[in-house]
C-alpha cells in the first residue's frame, strides 16, 4: 500500500509539473494581454479623477465668467424701468385742476370799448371786450369820474339761464355802488353768456380763466390802477373768486356775496355736471365728475393754503341755494389756513339779500375794498 501510494504521487506530481510549465508558457506570450485589462484603465487618465471636479468646488472665484448672483454688473433693465412711470401720465382734465390752473399763463389783451352806454354824474358806464384764450369775452365797465388810475373790482354774476341773462345782470347794482366810491369796476358776461363767445367750462374753469386774463388785460385800462385789483363774486360767481384767490396771488381782496359749495362735489350733486353730448370730452368729464379723489384737485377748500389776500364771507340763514354750510366750510378752511378772513350772516335772508340787508352789504364791502385796495 504504501509503494503503490507512492507511485501515484510521482504520477500526480508529474502532471502538476507538466501542467505549471504549460501555463508558464502560455501567461508569457504576449497575444493575450488583452483578455486581461489593467484594473485601472476604465478609470481613464488622472486628471479626469484629481484635478476636474475639485476645482469646480474650491475655486469658483477664479472662474472667469462668475455666476450671476454673485455681483451682476447693472443693467438698464434693472435702473432704467421705474415701476412709478404709468402713474405719471396726466389725466386728459388735469389742466383745470387748482395746480393745473396755477402752472398755466393768462395772457390777456387788449380791453376795447365797444359802446357807451350811460353816463351818470359819478361814472361812466361802457361795454367792452377783451380776448380770453382765443374767444370774445363781452362785459361792462363803470369808470368814475376823475383823476385816475383807480382801484378795481372785478364783479362775477352768478348763474342765470344764458338765453335770460343780460350785460350787467346779477352784479349791475353793487358796481354802481361801488363806482360811486371810486372804484373801477369790470363785470365780464363769461364765455357762454352775453355776447362772448361760447367755450369749455369744466368745473366752472373756464369763467375763472376768463377772470385771470381780464386781471391781465388791465394794463390796457390807462384808468385802472392794475396792482390794485379784488374779486366780488355772487352764487356761481363766488365759486369761481374762491377758486381763483389759489390761483393768482395778483388778487388782493375778495368778496364771496352766498358762494356754491368749495367742493365741487357737493355743486356736482345739487347741479349735476354739465357734461354735454356732443362734448369730445363728455364722457372724460363726466367720470371724473364722479370721481373725489380727482375732485378734491379741483376744488379750492382743499387749497386754500396758496391765498394770499383777506377774504370777506356774506350769506343769508335763508338761503336755500347755497346753504349756510357752504359758507362756513369755507370760513372754516380759510381761518384752518391761517387766512385773513371776514364772515357775515344775515338773519332771514334769502340768496338775493333784501333792501335793508343790501345797505348793509354793500356798507361793509366797500370799507373792505377802502383798507385794503385803496389804504394798503
Amino acid at each position: 500500500m504504501i509503494a503503490r501510494t507512492g507511485r501515484i504521487t510521482r504520477r500526480t506530481l508529474l502532471s502538476l509539473a507538466l501542467g505549471v510549465a504549460a501555463a508558464c508558457r502560455s501567461r508569457a506570450s504576449p497575444t493575450q494581454t488583452p483578455s486581461l485589462p489593467s484594473p485601472t484603465s476604465s478609470l481613464g487618465p488622472g486628471p479626469t479623477v484629481t484635478a476636474e471636479p475639485r476645482p469646480t468646488l474650491t475655486s469658483t472665484s477664479a472662474a472667469p465668467t462668475p455666476v450671476p448672483t454673485a455681483t451682476p454688473a447693472p443693467t438698464p433693465s434693472q435702473t432704467a424701468t421705474p415701476t412709478p412711470a404709468p402713474t405719471l401720465t396726466p389725466h386728459p382734465l388735469a389742466a383745470y385742476t387748482i395746480e393745473g390752473l396755477r402752472g398755466r399763463t393768462y395772457p390777456g389783451g387788449q380791453i376795447e370799448i365797444t359802446r357807451t352806454v350811460a353816463e351818470t354824474e359819478a361814472y361812466t358806464y361802457y361795454h367792452i371786450q377783451y380776448p380770453s384764450d382765443g374767444l370774445r369775452i363781452t362785459g361792462g365797465l363803470h369808470v368814475p369820474h376823475g383823476d385816475g388810475p383807480f382801484p378795481v373790482v372785478i364783479l362775477c354774476h352768478g348763474y342765470i339761464p344764458p338765453d335770460q341773462y343780460w350785460t350787467g345782470a346779477d352784479t349791475i347794482q353793487a358796481a354802481d355802488a361801488l363806482a360811486r366810491r371810486d372804484f373801477l369796476c369790470v363785470a365780464p358776461d363769461f364765455r357762454g353768456w352775453g355776447g362772448s363767445d361760447p367755450g369749455p367750462n369744466y368745473f366752472r374753469t373756464g369763467i375763472v380763466i376768463d377772470t385771470l386774463n381780464l386781471v391781465s388785460s388791465l394794463p390796457s385800462l390807462p384808468q385802472a390802477d392794475a396792482a390794485r385789483v379784488g374779486l366780488w363774486g355772487h352764487s356761481m360767481g363766488g365759486g369761481l373768486v374762491a377758486k381763483a384767490i389759489c390761483i393768482d396771488d395778483r388778487i388782493r381782496a375778495a368778496v364771496l356775496y352766498a358762494p356754491v359749495s368749495g367742493w365741487d362735489l357737493d355743486n356736482i350733486r345739487k347741479w349735476g355736471d354739465g357734461a354735454r353730448p356732443d362734448d369730445p370730452f363728455g364722457p372724460i368729464y363726466a367720470e371724473a365728475a364722479q370721481n373725489e379723489q380727482f375732485l378734491r384737485a379741483t376744488s379750492p377748500l382743499f387749497h386754500f393754503h396758496f391765498v394770499a389776500c383777506p377774504v370777506q364771507i356774506h350769506i343769508g340763514t335763508a338761503d336755500t341755494v347755497t346753504p349756510p354750510e357752504w359758507s362756513r366750510a369755507i370760513r372754516d378752511s380759510l381761518e384752518l389756513a391761517g387766512k385773513e378772513v371776514e364772515y357775515f350772516e344775515y338773519p332771514g335772508e334769502g340768496h338775493a339779500f333784501s333792501p335793508p340787508a343790501w345797505s348793509i352789504f354793500i356798507e361793509r364791502i366797500a370799507a373792505f375794498y377802502e383798507r385794503t385796495l385803496r389804504s394798503a
